[in-house]
């Protein structure tokens, strides 16, 4: 881990906040390196330093007909710097020791959006109203 004094057990990342991670060590085709990713679960879930996430990597062409790829632009309230692209089909439980350093939050619909990107992934359809 590149930066472990960066948080601790008292760090309590939030739904929709965007922080650098430290993602290695991986196997096989698992992202990769330090990176942004948005933080999905909100309140206490399973372990208390364990948080579900949604990697962020770099916008590509080649991601937008997949449904499981969300579309951020960079603003000064997320932190990123360029156009980038939420991968739900990566999502991962990550403990807080990963976490480096707070980027900022995305906005309400975003969020909204890689949640329905997720649920994509694991085939979850809300009920018909």
């Amino acid at each position: 881990m590149t930066n472990a004094s960066a948080t601790n057990a008292t760090t309590k990342p939030k739904r929709g906040e965007v922080w650098q991670v430290e993602l290695d060590p991986v196997i096989g085709s698992e992202q990769a390196k330090t990176r942004p990713v948005v933080v999905m679960s909100g309140g206490n879930i399973g372990r208390p330093s364990v948080f579900v996430c949604v990697p962020i990597t770099g916008f590509q062409s080649a991601h937008e007909p997949h449904d499981w790829y969300v579309l951020i632009a960079p603003t000064a309230a997320n932190g990123l710097t360029k156009t980038s692209s939420a991968d739900a089909s990566q999502i991962r439980a990550l403990d807080v020791e990963r976490f480096e350093a707070k980027l900022g939050r995305l906005a309400r619909e975003e969020v909204e959006s890689v949640a329905d990107a997720v649920a994509f992934c694991v085939g979850y359809k809300p009920p018909s109203a």
